[in-house]
């Protein structure tokens, strides 16, 4: 059961990308000039979220074309999408960001490359290079002047592309962002706006006064500079040398472990046995043992994932609501009982993790975020991009062949990836980054486990 990339693989560092000719685009047509709230929530993801969209070549959409279609589609949409177009600022009468719908425009480039996207090697293992067909920043704009959203486009030479795509986490969260890419990719195929976007994020604003009604141990308070960038508080980049490895379950791999969870339950018959639940409930405990050496009876280990919110407030979102709706649920146990306990158990508590995630808890924790301005904490963060179905977006040239985000190797975050476009056996990857000590114990702990 289950595979392993042997070793890393060959990886281009230089995408011999030239940058030839970047600008600014307003809306196609003249859009109100407002202020949009932001809630907690998206307070607290204050920094940039990189993907890169990979597409090979298709004989009826030359590069001239694909550029010229992108371009105007990214003008149309920010009609509807306005607030992407205009500048996040501080409001220090109330104390909290939001975006100057101002009309400022949105960054677009036009980039190309030497190389043929053949040449990228294995796009599914997460290359630092890619970050050479992501346009961060427009260095002639001064910093509270940068767009929330950026769009490079990088030809190769073999007809293929990249579209590389930088944004605010503040505009979108995955599934926002989905919707966002189905949108541009109607507009470029001229067609009407697939989905009609929600953008009221008083929605989710705290109430008043606010009402604290749960313990939250996932979050911690922090003192940051009002205004200031925080992506770095939630975990910190590492100065480790750290393992890379990438570890994939199959489709049949994904079902054995499903089915192990259901022959261990008791009475626990509302545990949801999903494959994102085990595949997390199987990470938490390799990652929380990995380095545990049994000497501490007491080492507990808490594992963090997201929940989406849409459905669970009442009254629920509407399911085009364009800013950030998911929290971050938690499950703790001891490391002694992650070493001896049953992995239903470990499904259990993931499960119960997001099933405690009702309204009035999700309306506690913005409440806790309206006192104490704090962020999720935990041992581990999961972030998945599993099935956020980036990949399944249709455009005029097809789907892309393969999209992922720009990975900052980080040892208490663990990223799930989709398989790339073609392989008929829809499992899932696993990026782990290790001190090498805790990896070969994750290794171990992985595959045993495994049988």
């Amino acid at each position: 059961m289950g595979t392993l990339y042997q070793g890393t693989p060959s990886l281009v560092d230089d995408l011999k990308v030239t940058l030839q000719r970047l600008s600014l685009l307003h809306p196609l047509e003249e859009t109100e000039k407002r202020t949009m709230f932001l809630s907690n929530i998206d307070q607290v993801l204050n920094f940039n979220v990189d993907t890169v969209h990979f597409f090979a070549a298709n004989p009826d959409f030359p590069p001239e074309t694909i550029v010229d279609k992108l371009e105007t589609a990214l003008r149309r949409v920010l009609v509807p999408y306005d607030f992407l177009a205009g500048r996040l600022r501080f409001n220090p009468h109330q104390g909290r960001l939001e975006i100057d719908c101002n009309c400022a425009g949105a960054g677009f480039a036009v980039a190309t490359s030497e190389l043929s996207l053949a040449d990228m090697g294995d796009l599914v293992y997460p290359n630092p290079a890619f970050q050479q067909l992501i346009l961060g920043k427009m260095e002639s704009l001064e910093k509270e002047d940068q767009p929330l959203y950026i769009l490079q486009v990088t030809l190769f030479k073999c007809g293929g592309f990249a579209m590389g795509i930088s944004n605010s986490h503040t505009t979108f969260d995955g599934t926002s962002f989905k919707i966002f890419l189905e949108n541009l990719a109607s507009l470029a195929a001229d067609k009407p706006l697939a989905v009609t976007p929600y953008k009221n994020r008083h929605l989710l604003t705290a109430r008043s006064p606010p009402r604290v009604t749960f313990p939250h141990p996932e979050m911690v308070k922090l003192e940051i500079q009002p205004g200031a960038e925080s992506n770095t508080t939630v975990f910190e980049a590492t100065q480790e040398n750290l393992d890379i490895e990438i570890f994939r379950l199959s489709s049949d791999d994904i079902a054995k472990l499903k089915e192990k969870a259901k022959s261990g339950r008791g009475n626990n018959v509302g545990t949801r046995i999903t494959g994102f639940n085990i595949v997390t409930a199987l990470i938490w405990r390799c990652k929380g043992l990995a380095g545990y050496e049994g000497d501490n009876e007491e080492k507990t280990s808490t594992i963090l994932y997201a929940v989406d919110l849409r459905s669970r407030l009442r009254p629920p979102l509407p399911p085009s609501y364009t800013g950030n709706a998911v929290l971050t649920a938690y499950a703790t146990a001891s490391c002694r009982d992650l070493e001896e306990g049953s992995f239903s158990d470990m499904v259990e508590m993931v499960s119960r993790g997001a099933a405690r995630m009702t309204n009035e808890y999700a309306r506690s924790v913005i409440d806790w975020g309206e006192l104490h301005k704090g962020f999720p904490h935990g041992d581990v963060l999961v972030s998945s991009w599993w099935r956020l179905g980036f990949d399944e977006v249709e455009y005029p040239w097809g789907r892309p062949r393969y999209s992922c985000p720009v990975v900052y190797h980080r040892k208490d975050i663990i990223l799930l990836f989709p398989e790339i476009e073609g392989v008929s056996d829809k499992g899932v990857n696993i990026l782990v980054a290790l001190p090498s000590k805790e990896m070969k114990k994750f290794h171990a702990l992985f595959y045993n486990f495994l049988g």
